[in-house]
C-alpha cells in the first residue's frame, strides 16, 4: 500500500459482519489507543475507501487486510494475512467471489520468495 493510495487513518475497537471489506466500528480517537489492549486501525483513500486494516493486539500486527476496489467501488481483491499465511480472494464487478481466486493460501517464505524474485 502506498502513501497514494490510502490518505486517512482511523482507529475503532471493533468490527460488525462477516463481508468483506470488514466493517469497523465504534472509531476511538488516537489519544484513546492509550487505553487499549486490541484496536483495528483502518487506512482509508481520497473516496473513503478502506484500503488496508490491521488488527492490533498490544502494539503488534496481529493480522490484515488489504482491499482493491474496481473503478465502480466495489471490492475487487482482497488479500488477508493472518498466523503467517496469506489467503488471496478476488471478486467480480458485481462483487461476487470469483472460484479462482479463492483459498490462495500461500506462507511467509513463498511470498518472501515471489518478492525476491521481482526484484
Amino acid at each position: 500500500m502506498t502513501s497514494e493510495s490510502a490518505t486517512n487513518v482511523r482507529y475503532y475497537v471493533s468490527y460488525s459482519g462477516a463481508k468483506l471489506p470488514l466493517k469497523l466500528v465504534n472509531e476511538i480517537t488516537e489519544a484513546g489507543l492509550n487505553n487499549r489492549n486490541t484496536y483495528y486501525r483502518g487506512y482509508f483513500d481520497a473516496e473513503d475507501r478502506m484500503r488496508l486494516c490491521q488488527k492490533i493486539v498490544y502494539g503488534e500486527v496481529e493480522s490484515e487486510h488489504q482491499y482493491q476496489y474496481h473503478d465502480s467501488g466495489v471490492l475487487a481483491h482482497a488479500q488477508i494475512t493472518e498466523d503467517d499465511e496469506v489467503r488471496e480472494i478476488h471478486f467480480n464487478a458485481l462483487g461476487e467471489k470469483l472460484l479462482d481466486g479463492v483459498n490462495k493460501v500461500m506462507d511467509v517464505q513463498q511470498i518472501d520468495s515471489l518478492k525476491d524474485a521481482h526484484r
